[in-house]
C-alpha cells in the first residue's frame, strides 16, 4: 500500500499591496547625513546578509555580504537585497553648509527640529531659515529651527543660510545649504492586513516550498510584522518561509501588522489578518 500527503491552502487570494521593501537606515538618524558625523549605514530587508550588494553613486561599490558599514566617502548610497529589492537612496554630504531633518516619519501634531550644520573649520553667523522663498526665522546665534505641532502646511522645501568665514580665504561671504524636502504626514493607523500564499494555488503537495507574505493596504510606516501559527508567535518580518511543507505545518496562520505613531511611538495600532488554514490529509493511492 502506498500513500501520499496533500496539503490544502484555504485563503482568498488578494492582490499584494504595500509589500515590504529594502530599507537603508542611517545613524545618526538625519537627512541629509554629513561625512564628519561618522555615519553608519545598515541594510534591512528580506534574505540573508550574503545576498547584499552595496552601491555608491549608482555604481556597484562592494559586495561582501555586510549588513552595515561606516561611510568614509561622500556620495549617494543604496543597497540591494535579493529577498526585497533595492533600497531608497541615502545621501552623505561633505558640503560647507547642510540643513538636516530627522530621518523618521513626520506626523501631524509632533514637533520636529531642523539643524543647520557646517564643518568645524568654518565659522558661521546670522543663520536664517527658509521655506521656499519665504524666511521662516532669523537667528543671530541659533542653529536650529523648531516646528512645533506640525501641520500639513509645514510641508515644503527648506534651506538655511548664513555669513560664513573661511580660514583659508580669511573672508566673509553668504552661503546657503542645498534645499531639503520636509513632508508632514497625516496619521494612518495600519489596516487591512492580508496574507498572500505562494505558490498562488489552493493545493500544494508535501515537499513543495510554500511562502506566505503579509501586506497592508493602509499604513503609516514603519510597519512591523509578526506571524502566528495556531495562536503562537513563530516568526517576524513580512515573509514567512515554510520551506518544504509536510503535515507538521498544518494549522492556522495569521499575521499581525503593527505601527507606532507619534514622536515617542506612544500611539500603537495593530491589524490582524484573516486566518489562513493549512490542512493536511492522507489519501490512498492503492496498490502499485
Amino acid at each position: 500500500m502506498a500513500g501520499k500527503v496533500a496539503l490544502l491552502l484555504w485563503a482568498q487570494t488578494l492582490e499584494l499591496a504595500g509589500a515590504q521593501t529594502t530599507q537603508l537606515l542611517v545613524e545618526p538618524p538625519w537627512i541629509l547625513a554629513v561625512l564628519w558625523d561618522r555615519v553608519t549605514l545598515t541594510c534591512q530587508g528580506s534574505g540573508t546578509a550574503g545576498d547584499i550588494t552595496w552601491y555608491m553613486d549608482e555604481w556597484s561599490w562592494r559586495q561582501e555580504g555586510l549588513g552595515h558599514f561606516n561611510v568614509t566617502k561622500s556620495g549617494t548610497y543604496r543597497c540591494y537585497r535579493r529577498g526585497s529589492g533595492l533600497s531608497p537612496p541615502v545621501t552623505v554630504l561633505n558640503d560647507w553648509l547642510v540643513l538636516q531633518v530627522p530621518a523618521r516619519l513626520l506626523l501631524e501634531g509632533d514637533t520636529v527640529t531642523l539643524r543647520c550644520r557646517w564643518r568645524q573649520d568654518l565659522s558661521v553667523t546670522g543663520v536664517r531659515f527658509y521655506r521656499g522663498n519665504e524666511e521662516v526665522r532669523m537667528s543671530l546665534n541659533g542653529t536650529e529651527l523648531s516646528l512645533s505641532r506640525q501641520q500639513l502646511s509645514h510641508s515644503g522645501r527648506y534651506r538655511c543660510g548664513g555669513q560664513m568665514h573661511s580660514c583659508v580665504s580669511q573672508s566673509w561671504e553668504w552661503r546657503e545649504s542645498a534645499p531639503v524636502t520636509v513632508t508632514v504626514t497625516v496619521h494612518l493607523p495600519v489596516a487591512n492586513a492580508t496574507i498572500t500564499p505562494g505558490p498562488l494555488s489552493h493545493q500544494v503537495h508535501a515537499g513543495d516550498p510554500v511562502t506566505l507574505r503579509c501586506s497592508v493596504q493602509v499604513d503609516s510606516a514603519p510597519v512591523t510584522f509578526t506571524w502566528l501559527h495556531n495562536g503562537q508567535e513563530v516568526a517576524r518580518g513580512p515573509v514567512l518561509e515554510l520551506g518544504d511543507v509536510d503535515v507538521g505545518h498544518s494549522g492556522t496562520y495569521q499575521c499581525v501588522a503593527t505601527n507606532q505613531l507619534g514622536q515617542d511611538g506612544h500611539r500603537m495600532f495593530r491589524a490582524l489578518s484573516p486566518e489562513l488554514a493549512l490542512e493536511g490529509y492522507w489519501g490512498d493511492l492503492g496498490e502499485n
